[in-house]
């Protein structure tokens, strides 16, 4: 479940699902576009910070074993990948200054919450990587762009192409983090640095984050290139490697 607490100008939005290393399933996807999109409106806020519950994870992303009933039909991933899209944009969109509490496993999707929010805290036990090759997914353009402003592009490859996982110093050296703390002050600091930020004007907050975001301009991509990202739900790889994941051994890809 996606739960919002409030600690004066502050909204906490919780990923709490610990049993799964708070794991998003497809309804958890759709909550925290709707928790995000209602701190967005919410104009008394000055700052939004999203934490994993327990002290094992922000989150380990996206929950495979449901996407044999959530995904792999064209239907379904229509509604998938919208919903999917939502709540990463719903992130990068809020009006609001963002702070992604990184605490150990912040991966796949969960990596994807991070790097759509405006500042990363993190601890050496934190954990980064984006392992969409081990599924035979392709990321949305959309939720590309911010990684690829935050590491450059040889740093996004060996994310993306390679499948590093970085610890949390390397994280921090590679840009992907925006501060490194001891683990237990990962929580702590990330609330810390949110109360920092109210303290300035909301105005002022509000308009730099928007307008850094708006001189990237709109992103070349055409209708080709969005058909194509999201064609590979139909792949038979992608297919196979939710077997495999399910069933606990190695994928066999066949480039189709």
């Amino acid at each position: 479940m996606i739960r919002t607490a409030r600690d004066g100008d502050i909204a906490v939005v919780t990923i709490d699902r610990p049993a799964k290393r708070n794991a998003l399933d497809l309804p958890m996807w759709i909550a925290l576009a709707e928790a995000m999109e209602a701190a967005s409106a919410d104009g008394s806020l000055r700052c939004v910070v999203i934490r994993g519950a327990g002290e094992e994870a922000l989150s380990a992303g996206a929950d495979i074993a449901a996407f044999e009933r959530e995904r792999g039909t064209v239907e379904r991933e229509e509604v998938y990948g919208r919903e999917l899209s939502r709540s990463f944009q719903s992130i990068r969109r809020c009006v609001h200054p963002v702070v992604a509490a990184c605490r150990g496993w912040t991966m796949g999707g969960g990596c994807g919450i991070a790097t759509m929010a405006d500042f990363r805290v993190g601890g050496p036990g934190t954990r980064m990587g984006i392992p969409a090759r081990n599924l035979s997914l392709f990321y949305h353009y959309g939720e590309l762009d911010p990684l690829l402003q935050s590491v450059g592009y040889a740093v996004a490859c060996e994310l993306l192409i390679e499948g590093r996982v970085f610890t949390g110093e390397e994280a921090h050296h590679k840009g992907l983090l925006s501060r490194l703390v001891p683990d237990e002050e990962v929580i702590p600091e990330a609330m810390a640095l949110a109360r920092r930020i109210a303290q300035g004007a909301p105005l002022s907050n509000r308009f730099h984050k928007a307008a850094l975001q708006k001189l990237r301009g709109a992103l070349p991509v055409t209708e080709a290139d969005l058909a194509a990202n999201a064609a590979f739900a139909l792949t038979e790889d992608f297919h196979e490697a939710v077997r495999a994941f399910i069933e606990k051994r190695k994928p066999v890809w066949r480039g189709r």
